[in-house]
């Protein structure tokens, strides 16, 4: 509305809003550039499907002034226009609404982290991932909800409440990337950043129905930061309604960054070539439980195990497989390093009782485990995930990937803090029904979230699709031949029709 129709389209040929963010973000991307719409139309379809969807989840957050947003948009139609005369060409985001994670510093907007003590921060620099979306031609819209400092894969804080499950408002949406799947799936944003410590880019996609990558370490450069050498367990990647526009957008987020040095000097442009290929004779090992060990909720390893069958469609053998470790001395690992992890990043506030007092309870806890720990319970933590590491890695001398669910139940009541139980096996911490995804976490290597179907009462569930390190295009490319396969992402939230 108010928007003069593109040059070269015919009157009354424009698209209507609900058809623009119904679109592929490849598909957006072209029509942009293409000027088949202009970004004031684009933007003002997003803004009315926020209106529509976001009262009901709670997933965008600091949604900015609606005018200033559309001047950024004109802006936007202004540059694009320039850049055409001089045959210049603009970035693959230029005129996309984007709402960062509310993990991810955003100059101009405040940056939470879903926590009281920090509701009025103010960054004076974006993160690496912002910084980039922004050169892309993004227009920041505001950000996406998640939990307090990014803790628990659950998206509830004090800030801003609950973010709702797009299929079923009344769940949990998963995390900590939760807002950022949710918006994804009810079409508010075209592709989502989000970021991944336990889980947090993979659980959320696989309740929404979506698609989030955790790439190999080192990937997507994480910072800036003050410390830049021992930070590997959590860091940024792409989610989307395709593995092609999640590829898309990965092209835009990674690449070297002197300021991150152990980030991976390769050419993003990789990212942006077709993702077909033949994968007959490809081997899939499945590790599901691993053999009983991890509790599932009932419904979810039949949904899984149904789903395999989408690799075995694309030409793919499937056969179960287990890794030769000790799965709890994995957990056992995986608490020692989150510990210190969090100790040392949220360690200065815990020492102010003020502060603390404004902590929710497992975040004080991550980071009273972490301040217990010896520099010889580091090391030795550090030498199990060594070895983890090289079990996988005699695992895949013999398969090409690694599969397991994403998540070990279903979508529970969003009123929970976190479920204490799974198939009536207590969970001793706040974060252990999720200790299916802290193997690929630890090994650093590429984990796509793909979705398996729906299980009972018709809630969504995710695989977790591992491969070796740095093959994240050789696990896009068979990311995205399962999803032509399955055609799981075909069924949309109920409430996109409401």
């Amino acid at each position: 509305p108010g928007c003069a129709a593109p040059a070269g389209a015919a009157a009354g040929s424009q698209p209507a809003q609900g058809e623009i963010t119904g679109w592929s973000a490849i598909r957006l991307s072209q029509a942009i550039q293409s000027r088949e719409v202009s970004c004031t139309e684009v933007m003002s379809a997003y803004l009315a499907q926020i209106d529509r969807m976001n009262p009901k989840v709670n997933a965008i957050v600091s949604l900015q002034p609606r005018d200033g947003l559309m001047a950024q948009a004109a802006q936007r139609d202004e540059q694009l226009a320039a850049a055409r005369r001089v045959g210049r060409a603009v970035g693959w985001m230029h005129g996309f609404p984007q709402a960062p994670k509310d993990l991810a510093n955003t100059v101009g907007i405040p940056s939470t982290q879903g926590s009281p003590i920090l509701k009025n921060y103010m960054p004076k620099a974006d993160s690496i991932v912002v910084e980039r979306a922004r050169k892309a031609g993004a227009v920041l819209i505001g950000k996406t909800n998640t939990p307090e400092f990014g803790l628990g894969s659950h998206t509830y804080n004090a800030v801003f409440g609950t973010t709702g499950n797009a299929f079923d408002p009344g769940r949990s949406a998963g995390g900590s990337s939760g807002g950022a799947a949710v918006s994804l799936a009810l079409n508010m944003l075209p592709v989502a950043d989000g970021s991944d410590m336990m889980g947090s880019l993979r659980n959320p996609a696989g309740w929404n129905n979506v698609f989030g990558f955790r790439p190999s370490s080192g990937r997507v450069p994480y910072g800036p930061t003050s410390e830049v050498f021992m930070q590997q367990l959590g860091y940024e990647g792409p989610m989307g309604r395709s593995v092609a526009d999640l590829a898309m957008l990965l092209s835009v987020q990674a690449g070297f960054d002197a300021r991150t040095p152990l980030s991976i000097d390769q050419d993003p442009a990789q990212f942006t070539r077709p993702l077909q290929r033949d994968f007959k004779g490809v081997r899939v090992g499945w590790m599901g439980d691993f053999n009983g060990y991890l509790p599932m909720e009932p419904g979810v390893m039949q949904t899984c195990t149904q789903a395999l069958k989408h690799f075995e469609t694309i030409g793919c053998t499937v056969e179960a497989v287990q890794p030769e470790f000790d799965m709890k001395k994995l957990w056992s690992t995986w608490l020692v390093l989150r510990g210190f992890f969090v100790a040392g990043i949220a360690g200065g506030m815990y020492a102010d009782p003020q502060l603390r007092a404004q902590m929710k309870p497992e975040a004080v806890w991550e980071v009273e485990q972490g301040l217990k720990l010896g520099a010889g319970d580091v090391y030795r933590a550090s030498m199990d995930r060594s070895a983890w590491y090289q079990a996988l890695a005699r695992l895949y001398t013999r398969y090409d990937y690694l599969v397991l669910p994403s998540a070990q139940m279903l979508p529970f009541d969003a009123k929970l803090t976190w479920p204490r139980s799974i198939d009536g096996k207590p969970m001793d911490t706040y974060h252990r029904w999720m200790e299916v995804v802290v193997g690929g976490t630890l090994a650093g290597v590429p984990v796509l979230g793909v979705p398996a179907g729906f299980g009972p009462g018709g809630l969504p569930i995710g695989l977790q699709v591992m491969g070796p390190a740095q093959a994240d295009l050789s696990v896009l490319q068979v990311g995205h031949a399962y999803e032509q396969a399955s055609g799981y992402t075909r069924r949309r939230s109920p409430l996109l029709a409401a």
